[in-house]
C-alpha cells in the first residue's frame, strides 16, 4: 500500500508543475515594459501624420493661391478681350464717320440734306463719346510717333520742325488706347 500511497503523490507533483507552467505562461507575456516603447514609436508616428498633415495643408494652400490667380488672370483677359473687341467694332465705323465729314465739307445749296447730315454726324459723335472713344489733335501740333502717322513731307521754313501742317485723316484714342493713328503731313 506503501506504492499506492507513493504513486497518488507523484500526480499530484505533475498537476501542480502545470499550475506552475500556467502561473510562469501569463508572465511571459505581461512585459509592460515593452509597451512603453511602443508608445515611442507613435511619436514618429505622429510626427509623419503631422508631417503628411503639414503636407497636405501646403498642397491645398498652394492650389487654393493657383485657383486665385487663375481666376484673375482669366478676368484680366476677359476685360482684354472686352476692350478689344469693342476697338473692333469702333474702328469698324470710323469710315462712315470719315464720309459723313467729308460730306459737311462739300458745298450743297440743299439746306435740307445738309442738316440730315449734321444730324447723323452729331449722333455718331455722340455715340463714340459714350463709348469713350475721343479724336486726336493733329493739326498745328508736333509729331508725335505715338498718335501719328507721317506719310507726308514739306519743307516749310514758316513751320516749326516736326510740326503737322495738314491732316489728311483723323486719329481716334479710345481710353488711352489708339485705334486709328492719324494720318499726317509734317513740316521740315
Amino acid at each position: 500500500m506503501s506504492s499506492k500511497k507513493k504513486d497518488p503523490p507523484e500526480p499530484m507533483e505533475e498537476k501542480e508543475l502545470p499550475a506552475q507552467e500556467s502561473e510562469k505562461a501569463p508572465e511571459a507575456p505581461q512585459p509592460e515594459p515593452e509597451k512603453a516603447p511602443e508608445k515611442e514609436p507613435e511619436k514618429p508616428a505622429e510626427s509623419a501624420a503631422e508631417a503628411l498633415l503639414k503636407a497636405e495643408k501646403d498642397k491645398y494652400l498652394r492650389l487654393l493661391a493657383e485657383y486665385d490667380n487663375y481666376r484673375k488672370r482669366s478676368a484680366k483677359e476677359r476685360e482684354s478681350i472686352y476692350q478689344d473687341v469693342r476697338a473692333d467694332t469702333v474702328t469698324k465705323f470710323l469710315p462712315v464717320y470719315d464720309n459723313l465729314a467729308r460730306a459737311l465739307e462739300q458745298a450743297t445749296c440743299d439746306e435740307a440734306y445738309r442738316k440730315g447730315v449734321e444730324m447723323i454726324m452729331a449722333q455718331l459723335r455722340d455715340i463714340l463719346s459714350r463709348m469713350g472713344v475721343t479724336e486726336i489733335e493733329s493739326l498745328g501740333q508736333k509729331f508725335d510717333p505715338a498718335l501719328h502717322n507721317a506719310v507726308m513731307h514739306e519743307e516749310d521754313e514758316t513751320k516749326g520742325e516736326g510740326e503737322i501742317v495738314q491732316e489728311l485723316q483723323r486719329g481716334f484714342k479710345m481710353g488711352d488706347k489708339v485705334i486709328r493713328f492719324a494720318m499726317v503731313k509734317v513740316a521740315n
